[in-house]
């Protein structure tokens, strides 16, 4: 598993909300919404490369 980097996010109280609720619908924890949205938006756009051997999901 690749190692995860710690780093301070502000975002404003509807976006959090939002997210909040849409992780609560996907049973995740909202750290871990934010991080599969960043992933899809990363692999759609081309821009996250699945390394042979990775775990990085392509649904």
């Amino acid at each position: 598993m690749p190692a995860k980097k710690s780093f301070p996010l502000r975002v404003n109280e509807d976006i959090y909300d939002a997210l909040r609720r849409w992780s609560e619908d996907e049973l995740r924890s909202v750290n871990a919404q934010i991080e599969y949205v960043l992933r899809e938006a990363l692999r759609k756009s081309g821009r996250l490369h699945k390394p042979p051997g990775s775990s990085v999901r392509e649904d």
